[in-house]
């Protein structure tokens, strides 16, 4: 076990840690050699998991107005370097999304967020204090190994949820597009579950980055199925 694991400068995902005093990263407990801008880039798309990290932000943040560099090549290099690192696939990503014109997005699930000093030690401009993000990951894990009843989403008597990131990741996708067919496929292959309202689950651990829980379902048609849920659908807790 490496120290470091313990460190909260140290984020999580998947396999991979990532230790942003060090600027070290680090697969199944082993060292992955990984360049100095690759891994910035791979700390700035860590601060806010799930939002676009636009090229003009990297840019700034990386390259200073006064610095001379062919920045399209450079970032482009930069960027597959970091996929080759996380064994990335841009076709068919796990963690570093591309989005054409705009920039990236990482699109996998952080198990503990940054804390504000060490993304100033990874030269990265953080976002929220560390103290606020404690308190927020406190409240979360609360939840951890209770039972709570779902709660309906926008109104009604159920919610859909679903079975893995991947899926997560997909229907956010296919929501923002209005791709009604995509989700219907989702439903039809089991990967999207309509929960009821009050359907019991046992909460396993806590997401505090994303405000999302995975559950096991106790009751009802997906009986013993594990899910992704939002925090904010679940109630009535009890041990």
């Amino acid at each position: 076990m490496l120290q470091q694991a313990r460190s909260s400068n140290m984020v999580r995902f998947d396999v991979y840690e990532v230790d942003l005093r060090a600027e070290e990263l680090y697969k199944a407990g082993r060292k992955i050699k990984l360049q100095v801008q690759p891994f910035h880039v791979l700390a700035m798309l860590l601060e806010q998991p799930g939002e676009v990290l636009t090229r003009e932000e990297l840019r700034n943040r990386l390259w200073p107005a006064d610095t001379f560099v062919d920045f399209d090549h450079s970032l482009n290099t930069a960027v597959k370097k970091l996929r080759q690192a996380l064994g990335d696939d841009k076709a068919k990503p796990r963690f570093v999304e591309t989005l054409p014109k705009r920039g990236y997005r990482f699109i996998g699930t952080v198990k503990q967020p940054a804390s504000a000093s060490t993304r100033t030690a990874a030269n990265v401009v953080g976002a929220a204090p560390a103290k606020a993000a404690s308190q927020k990951a406190s409240t979360f894990s609360k939840w951890v190994g209770c039972v709570a009843k779902v709660r309906g989403e926008d109104g009604h008597s159920f919610t859909w949820v679903a079975i893995d990131e991947t899926t997560a990741a997909e229907r956010q996708k296919l929501n923002a597009a209005n791709d009604d067919v995509g989700l219907s496929l989702l439903i039809a292959s089991q990967r999207l579950l309509l929960v009821p309202e009050g359907t019991p689950v046992r909460v396993l651990e806590v997401e505090p980055t994303n405000s999302r829980c995975q559950a096991r379902i106790l009751e009802g048609e997906h009986y013993g199925k594990l899910v992704l849920l939002p925090v904010k659908l679940l109630g009535e807790s009890k041990q």
